[in-house]
């Protein structure tokens, strides 16, 4: 398999995953040229994706999905209540009936080559979920925009290559910051972003020693930044209740505004 981060951030995300035979995009919140342009560098066009898997309808998930699907005809995996709000945000477009492929959390289903499983996300949007994707024995997953996790979070995100975690906030950051009040509430409630702590600890509950390499993704651009996300996650992880210190493994932060290195697992 192969996984790369286009891009991660409050303004948009786009991430590819990948076999020999199928390729998706998870969500398309950039513009069409710049994920042609990450796809590129993998050697890869956005005509060859097979599937669009969109975990929610906020518009830093779906900016470019629109045109990407009436422009090269991909069809487009979310919830039915995902799918409901996309088709109801103006500057989304018209997409074609039936480009739209309706998942349920928790039920497997195939693309290709490609075993994909939708988990539910806590977060403040109609029917939210991550996706865990699998080919031949190999798992990798993005678990983003979570206001919590839960024992169901960690089963889903156990026994992985790679994964890519939400670390949105420093807590300081975003509590002494420019937001106004309601947004910050909002931010660190139940149904919205982990804190660079909380991903540090959930991140303790699912590494293993054969995971082969860890992003951390969804950083704000106003109350977070990457040097310090990257120190607070891997201080987490060695203090934490588990037998690892963070140098055991490859922990990298995935960009807002660039894409990433590839992995090939």
């Amino acid at each position: 398999m192969k996984f790369c981060s286009i891009a991660s951030g409050s303004s948009g995300n786009c991430i590819y995953a990948g076999s020999s035979g199928t390729s998706v995009l998870i969500d398309a919140g950039i513009s069409g040229k710049r994920i042609e342009a990450g796809l590129n560098g993998l050697d890869l066009t956005t005509k060859e994706m097979d599937g669009i898997l969109v975990t929610h309808e906020h518009s830093d998930h779906i900016k470019g999905l629109g045109v990407l699907a009436r422009r090269y005809g991909i069809p487009i995996y979310a919830t039915q209540g995902t799918i409901d709000a996309v088709m109801n945000m103006p500057y989304v477009g018209k997409i074609p009936e039936e480009l739209l492929r309706p998942v349920r959390a928790d039920e497997r289903f195939m693309i290709g080559d490609l075993e994909i499983l939708p988990f539910s996300i806590s977060h403040d949007a109609a029917e939210p979920v991550g996706y865990r994707i699998g080919h031949e024995g190999r798992a990798a997953a993005v678990a983003t925009d979570m206001g919590c996790y839960d024992d169901y979070t960690v089963r889903n995100l156990t026994g992985l290559d790679v994964l890519l975690l939400e670390s949105n906030h420093d807590v300081r950051m975003l509590e002494a910051g420019r937001y106004p009040y309601y947004l910050k509430r909002r931010i660190l409630s139940e149904k919205g972003h982990l804190s660079n702590e909380s991903c540090g600890r959930l991140l303790g509950l699912v590494l293993h020693d054969r995971i082969r390499e860890i992003f951390l993704g969804h950083l704000s651009a106003e109350n977070n930044y990457e040097a310090l996300a990257f120190e607070t996650v891997c201080d987490e992880v060695t203090l934490g209740d588990n037998p690892y210190r963070s140098s055991d493994f490859r922990i990298t932060i995935a960009h807002r505004d660039a894409p990433g290195n590839a992995v090939l697992f």
